[in-house]
């Protein structure tokens, strides 16, 4: 993963975490009156590829929900 997406990523956990809806303001006024580029971003064909497989999972029905996953990853925990 290139140090970009690494940095982004971390971001926007920390973003997630923030409950303080006048800090969250403050924070969308500061990125919206930054200079964005406007590039499209150009994927490797692993990434599409990554991407048609999760979109072949949501039409045949291959999901779980979060709540699920969270069960299946604390089992598998216990496991180790």
């Amino acid at each position: 993963m290139a140090q970009v997406d690494i940095i982004r990523n971390g971001i926007i956990d920390k973003l997630l975490a923030i409950s303080d809806k006048d800090y969250l303001m403050a924070l969308l006024r500061l990125v919206d009156n930054s200079a964005v580029q406007e590039d499209k971003i150009k994927l490797t064909k692993e990434q599409k590829l990554m991407l048609e497989m999760s979109e072949a999972d949501i039409q045949n029905g291959r999901t779980i929900s979060q709540n699920n996953l969270d069960k299946n990853d604390l089992e598998w925990l216990k496991g180790k």
